[in-house]
């Protein structure tokens, strides 16, 4: 029975490790996709609309 909830737990651990790791992957390739995009279009920043005031800020990462 302890060996079962053993690799309960080391199972439970490596899920939550490679759905962090998927997490952060996705983040980086966002990332390096708009800075893709400004240097192809020679911008300095990615101007996002506030949907409150209306008004365009830079994308914060």
């Amino acid at each position: 029975m302890p060996q079962i909830i053993f690799f309960a737990l080391v199972g439970l651990a490596a899920y939550y490790g490679y759905r962090s790791f998927v997490k952060e992957a996705e983040r980086v390739t966002a990332k390096v996709r708009r800075a893709e995009r400004q240097s192809a279009n020679g911008t300095i920043g990615t101007l996002v609309k506030d949907p409150k005031t209306g008004e365009y800020r830079l994308a914060k990462d």
